[in-house]
């Protein structure tokens, strides 16, 4: 994935915002891993999970990548259900390749 590609149309402001900046946040490997789980999981969090995972964007993109990535051990105060669901997102970086672009299609190109 590269991109939003949910309409925010139907989200209130508020959940406009976090989707938008779950797409912007400065470290490409970050952007697709919120913006994976904003786009499939941003209509249907309560008030209080918005709460949690605004704290959790809040924190530094660096460390971020290190706690879902494993390179640092996760802070327990970071250490919820909320953020292992986030990090369930994590993107696919294969690099494409024709026969993975083939595989993917069905089809020889």
């Amino acid at each position: 994935m590269t991109g939003l590609s949910r309409t925010s149309a139907d989200l209130d402001p508020r959940r406009r915002r976090i989707l938008y900046r779950c797409w912007h946040r400065g470290i490409r490997e970050m952007d697709l891993v919120f913006g994976s789980f904003a786009e499939a999981e941003i209509a249907n969090l309560g008030e209080a999970e918005l709460d949690e995972f605004e704290a959790i964007m809040g924190e530094d993109d660096h460390d971020l990548h290190a706690w879902i990535t494993g390179a640092q051990t996760l802070p327990e105060n970071r250490n919820t259900p909320l953020f292992a669901r986030v990090a369930a997102y994590t993107p696919d970086f294969d690099p494409v390749t024709k026969a993975s672009l083939e595989a993917r299609l069905g089809h020889k190109i």
